[in-house]
C-alpha cells in the first residue's frame, strides 16, 4: 500500500452520497459501515440483525481490501440506545478475538438514517 488515498472496490450498494466505503492509505484502511442491503435500504429486525449486517458489510469490505478481521486496529462504535451495547457486544465477540481491536462505544441522538440503530467506523491495517 502507499501513501496515496486509494478506495477499496467492493459490492456494496453505491451510495449517492459523496463517499467511498473504503479508502487506503499509509498502510491503513478507513471505513464506515451501516446495516444496509444490497439494494441500499436499512435492514429490518431491530438491533442485533442491524448490528450483524454491519459486520456482514464489514467483513466484505475488508475482503476486498485483502485484509482480516485480525487487521482491524480500532472500532468506533455508534448505537442510538445505551441498552443496545450488550447486543453489539455479544456480536462483536462473534468476529473478533484477543487482541480485540482498541474500541470507544457512543450513544448518540441519531444516524444519518431515521431507522439505523448502529454504525460502525473501523481503522485496519493493510499493509499488504
Amino acid at each position: 500500500m502507499s501513501n496515496k488515498k486509494t478506495p477499496v472496490k467492493t459490492e456494496l450498494f453505491a451510495s449517492k452520497a459523496p463517499l467511498e466505503w473504503a479508502i487506503t492509505a499509509n498502510n491503513t484502511l478507513y471505513t464506515a459501515q451501516i446495516p444496509i442491503d444490497e439494494t441500499g435500504k436499512v435492514v429490518e429486525g431491530g438491533i442485533e440483525a442491524q448490528t450483524r449486517k454491519t459486520f456482514e458489510n464489514l467483513v466484505h469490505t475488508l475482503e476486498c481490501a485483502g485484509v482480516s478481521t485480525n487487521e482491524v486496529l480500532q472500532v468506533l462504535i455508534y448505537v442510538t440506545d445505551r441498552e443496545y451495547l450488550a447486543t453489539v457486544n455479544k456480536v462483536y465477540a462473534e468476529y473478533f478475538e484477543a487482541p480485540y481491536p482498541n474500541r470507544a462505544a457512543v450513544v448518540v441522538a441519531g444516524l444519518a438514517r431515521e431507522e439505523m440503530l448502529v454504525e460502525f467506523v473501523v481503522y485496519a491495517q493493510a499493509s499488504k
